[in-house]
């Protein structure tokens, strides 16, 4: 999202964001997260305490007078903003075809190992 400033109404905070601005903090489907008092106030979005309990990176370009938010990395900023992981298929342990989906509606514990 490109801004000229970093206040903005409600509606195009979640025009630009997909976060909806509620009494109960910044929601995204069924996740809320609580927002700081003075992150909204009459209306208006202050975009630098919303960006920073959301995790979003925001980076100003003073020669062109603007400002990128970027994506919610999570509202810890060490979590997937969801858990759907994608399709992934190797081969098990004797050579067959294996899709992680085949475990849906499982917990999973995924590990990786890599030599370099």
């Amino acid at each position: 999202m490109l801004l000229e400033s970093l206040s903005v109404d409600r509606a195009s905070f979640a025009q630009g964001t997909g976060w909806e601005l509620k009494p109960e903090g910044a929601c995204k489907g069924e996740i809320c997260v609580p927002l700081p008092a003075e992150a909204v106030h009459n209306g208006t979005v202050d975009v630098a305490a919303v960006a920073a309990r959301l995790g979003m990176p925001l980076v100003h370009d003073e020669g062109a007078g603007l400002w990128s938010l970027g994506p919610e990395s999570a509202p810890t900023g060490r979590a997937l903003t969801t858990a759907m992981a994608p399709e992934l298929e190797l081969p098990d342990v004797g050579g067959n075809p294996f899709k992680l989906s085949s475990l849906l509606g499982q917990k999973v514990l995924l590990i990786a190992w890599a030599t370099w």
